[in-house]
């Protein structure tokens, strides 16, 4: 994580998120460290992912994850929970997203997912969504968001979906490469085999990790 500090928020309306965020996570952080790193998340959404409007609410969310991330990093061994599984692609705008929501809709609390992207686009792939809710599955609040370490060690297991090389290593963490199509700018018809593919990746996963 940065350093804790308090720097000028680059936006004025960050204001209350921080201070939201600094009373839910009161007593495991420091009030200092929550508005520097959500100053460097809503940093990295605008250079890395490249969004450049409504910026507010999806850096709080990205902030909470990461803080929780960390808070689960720091308390491995001491506490037992859910299975924790990151999937990494390119761009967090096809095929982890659509990864992340399919086991989060079938195996409820026993598989905390996430997902984020070496270089993540501006927005979730709109075929995404669709082939999403054919399935039952909702993707309504997912966004593209970039990779961070935090998560990364917070994870249990790393599954990378494309992203080659770019995705970092961290000691522990077990990795598994899913490699499928990339689904930016196709159709409808290839997105649904796309998700079909996954899921049968899911399926094969969730049989592993909740027997």
């Amino acid at each position: 994580m940065p350093p804790p500090s308090s720097p000028l928020l680059p936006d004025e309306r960050l204001a209350a998120g921080a201070a939201r965020l600094a009373s839910r996570y009161a007593g495991h952080f420091a009030p200092e460290t929550v508005p520097g790193l959500l100053a460097d998340s809503y940093t990295r959404l605008a250079e890395q992912a490249r969004i450049r409007t409504h910026l507010v609410a999806p850096a709080e969310r990205l902030t909470a994850d990461r803080l929780d991330a960390h808070a689960h990093a720091h308390a491995q061994g001491l506490t037992s929970g859910p299975y924790r599984v990151l999937f990494v692609c390119s761009q967090n705008a096809g095929r982890s997203p659509m990864a992340a929501a399919l086991p989060a809709h079938r195996a409820g609390e026993r598989v905390a997912v996430a997902s984020a992207g070496t270089h993540p686009a501006n927005a979730v792939e709109p075929h995404i969504a669709q082939a999403l809710t054919e399935a039952g599955v909702d993707l309504a609040d997912a966004y593209p968001k970039p990779l961070t370490e935090e998560v990364v060690q917070a994870a249990d297991i790393v599954i990378t979906m494309g992203c080659g090389d770019a995705c970092p290593v961290v000691p522990g963490r077990r990795y598994l490469d899913r490699p499928v199509a990339d689904p930016d700018g196709a159709p409808i018809a290839p997105v649904r085999e796309i998700r079909d593919t996954i899921d049968a990746h899911i399926t094969e996963l969730l049989t592993q990790l909740t027997p």
